[in-house]
């Protein structure tokens, strides 16, 4: 375990895509307004997470890995937090402000741990910041041993096939969380990571275990990945790659909230990669750290002490 920790501390990780701000209003409701229909809520906390990619590369700094998170920002006060944020947990940032737009801030309002609204701000950045992007893009692969590329569909992966030939031209792995109906966009990926209900969106529905391999056989071959990893939420996680198919049953004992687990996922298997695991291995400790963090609230992470213990 020792010999592990030593080479996760030296694994270099590229994390690129959508960064968000998760802020979270915790309060009481004990009544309907008179204005209308509606809950009052009287809000008594408020906390802050680092959201999208923004979460992936926290979650590998959380398990002593090495990460640099390379995106987009609005020049708002929400991109000032999140890079505070981000800087706080030891994650090199290369934020690039776009003036046009602003921070993408997802706010949600809870009562007794119940999700009562979620409130959503967010715009596209502009091509010019994005030009400018893949050129840091470029530049930041010879100092990174495995490439994650996180598209929640807000704009800051335009260039996603561009960065999946430059990150591959160098022998670099390019793991990718999907986003929408079209994989052509991650062709030559090395490995793919929907979740159940994104994978029925491309590939339509399975009645079977045997139709489920087919499909997912099919969609790896069709766009040219070497793997391709379906969580399945309370069924698992599935890889298939050539002539392989290895399952993994849920490790959560408790689920609370399931946001966030998909990064999670990447970001373990990721960091385990770039640490030389072979692609089962890593994939049983992403499994182990999903079940960790669904049994937290909201966006969260699995600590290297939870991990290993």
């Amino acid at each position: 375990m020792q010999a592990l920790i030593q080479k996760i501390k030296a694994a270099k990780v590229l994390v690129v895509g959508d960064v968000m701000l998760d802020r979270y209003w915790f309060g009481d409701v004990e009544r309907i307004s008179p204005e209308a229909p509606v809950p009052v809520a009287r809000i008594t906390k408020t906390d802050e997470r680092a959201g999208g990619a923004a979460n992936v590369a926290r979650n590998i700094a959380a398990l002593g890995g090495q990460v640099k998170l390379l995106s987009v920002i609005g020049d708002d006060e929400a991109g000032a937090s999140l890079e505070r944020l981000l800087i706080a947990q030891g994650i090199e940032t290369v934020l690039h402000r776009d003036a046009e737009i602003s921070t993408t801030v997802k706010l949600r309002v809870l009562a007794r741990q119940q999700q009562l609204l979620r409130i959503d701000f967010e715009n596209k950045p502009s091509h010019d910041v994005l030009a400018t992007k893949l050129d840091d893009f470029k530049a930041s692969l010879s100092g990174c041993d495995v490439v994650i590329l996180s598209d929640y569909g807000k704009g800051s992966l335009a260039h996603v096939q561009q960065m999946i030939a430059a990150a591959r031209a160098m022998g670099k792995s390019v793991l990718v969380d999907p986003k929408g109906d079209d994989y052509e966009p991650y062709r030559g990926a090395t490995l793919l990571t929907p979740n159940r209900s994104e994978f029925r969106q491309v590939a339509g529905k399975w009645e079977s275990e045997a139709e489920l391999i087919d499909k997912a056989n099919r969609l790896r071959n069709q766009f040219e990945l070497d793997a391709l990893l379906v969580t399945r939420s309370e069924e698992g996680m599935t890889l298939f790659r050539e002539g392989q198919v290895v399952h993994k049953p849920t490790q959560a004992h408790e689920v609370f909230d399931v946001s966030g687990a998909g990064d999670t996922v990447i970001a373990t298997l990721g960091l385990m990669l770039a640490a030389g695991l072979d692609l089962p291995e890593a994939m049983d400790w992403s499994n182990r750290a999903a079940g960790i963090v669904v049994a937290k609230l909201g966006t969260a992470v699995a600590s290297k002490e939870e991990l290993f213990q």
